[in-house]
């Protein structure tokens, strides 16, 4: 029970801190903002980060509730592929919808120059379990290709997805990032589809 109860609190945390800094932006919200709007206590706060500077490493951690959410909302009778395309096409949304392209920036920046942990690389990640389930599933149902390793699909799913991302946040959001993905993510994934 301590164990859901501490993933709330820090869900809170998150979730109020992201949504701040997408209505306010992140230099105008304050750590004490952020304890105010998610109803938590400054020793919480710190508990779970040294600041809010820290808080750009815990974008992974929104990312991967949305995918949770996903989960529990897509229809079980979906291939594989269409699962993959389902699930960037929600996440590229609520992206595009709460996550400024400044703080997206901010966040690809840290991880090319950090010499800690890369959070967007953990495998242990809800998002790379869920990838690793849909395409060995895909594989196994003979939708995706089998002479390609499951991990293959992963990693080219998942450059895909941030090197949109990555265009999107250098051309500073001048066109509609979920709708270009969901013509451009088929084009580049279709090659891993089994051929009849």
């Amino acid at each position: 029970m301590p164990k859901k109860n501490s993933r709330n609190t820090k869900s809170k945390i998150v979730d109020a801190a992201w949504r701040l800094f997408y209505e306010q932006g992140y230099d105008d919200t304050t750590v004490e903002d952020i304890i105010e709007e998610s109803g938590t206590s400054k020793g919480s706060f710190y508990h779970y980060f040294a600041g809010k500077d820290a808080l750009l490493s815990s974008l992974s951690y929104l990312f991967d509730e949305k995918y949770e959410e996903i989960e529990e909302e897509i229809d079980p009778e979906m291939g594989s592929f269409e699962k993959l395309m389902y699930y960037n096409e929600q996440l590229f949304g609520m992206i595009e919808n709460r996550i400024s392209i400044d703080l997206l920036a901010r966040l690809y920046s840290s991880q090319l120059i950090t010499k800690s942990e890369k959070h967007l690389l953990d495998r242990s990640r809800t998002y790379y379990k869920l990838l690793r389930i849909t395409i060995k599933k895909g594989q196994e149902t003979g939708e995706l290709r089998d002479d390609v390793t499951t991990g293959e699909i992963v990693k080219a799913y998942a450059l895909c997805e941030r090197a949109l991302l990555y265009d999107w946040c250098i051309c500073n959001g001048e066109y509609a990032l979920r709708e270009y993905s969901k013509r451009m993510m088929p084009i580049f994934m279709s090659e891993f589809r089994k051929k009849e």
